[in-house]
């Protein structure tokens, strides 16, 4: 899964495809009790498919990763990729009105590259200057767009109509889509899969041992942390996910 080379335009057809199958059989899938989730027979077996990809390939890697990586360097990976996320949260903040923030994320930006050796330290977060995620989803979402109805996506995992149509937008605005060669590209992407998954080992246990109904936990989880604040403008991106382990 970390290996993949297929373009963003056959990417992001799959997912509309999932997306258009999903709507397609809302008539035979809509036994759920949850009004968020009228397509639950076919969001859990999407998450059947995920837990058994990742149980066979993407968890095994991520817990030798953790093995063999010391600590320091996993926290530098985990830098490097936030310090890249902050250029489109800044841009999302933008967007959203929320001039703000997106000169915060600015300066936490340069701060990083420049005086971060690249964003590998993050010297932002030491000087004060906080973290807050947005996607283009929550965009669309402070434009009042409704997030539609709940979608587990083949490798993605959970998401929402409105979140799904916004992935083009949050592939492409993201500056690592950009690198060439692309295979240099598709390395740092499976790293950051793999660094992201190391580091809900423990949560995701968690998630097994507490829960009676993973899926029902682990929908419910995403679409709070999805829920607007009483201004209209969306939660921060963290909001009401289990923590990671480190």
């Amino acid at each position: 899964m970390q290996k993949n080379k297929t373009s963003p335009i056959v990417r992001w057809s799959a997912i509309a495809a999932v997306s258009a199958s999903a709507l397609a059989l809302g008539g035979c899938a809509a036994t759920g009790s949850n009004p968020q989730d009228p397509y639950e027979s076919f969001n859990r077996k999407v998450q059947s498919f995920n837990d058994g990809v990742d149980d066979a390939v993407l968890k095994p890697v991520a817990t030798a990763y953790q093995t063999v990586t010391p600590q320091p360097v996993r926290t530098g990976v985990g830098n490097f990729f936030g310090n890249v996320g902050d250029l489109w949260s800044m841009v999302n903040h933008l967007l959203q009105g929320n001039g703000l923030q997106a000169y915060n994320h600015m300066v936490r930006f340069t701060t990083n590259t420049v005086l971060g050796i690249g964003g590998l330290l993050d010297i932002a977060t030491e000087m004060g200057v906080d973290r807050q995620k947005q996607d283009f989803g929550r965009t669309l979402g402070a434009w009042g767009i409704k997030p539609g109805p709940y979608l587990v996506l083949p490798l993605l995992g959970p998401s929402t109509v409105r979140d799904t149509v916004a992935l083009p937008a949050d592939w492409n605005g993201n500056v690592l889509s950009e690198l060439r060669p692309i295979s240099h590209r598709n390395a740092l992407v499976g790293l950051k899969v793999v660094d992201d998954r190391a580091r809900l080992l423990k949560a995701g246990d968690i998630v097994d041992s507490v829960a009676l109904d993973r899926y029902v936990l682990l929908r419910d989880v995403y679409l709070q942390s999805r829920q607007p604040k009483g201004d209209g403008r969306v939660e921060d991106m963290d909001a009401g996910k289990l923590p990671p382990e480190e």
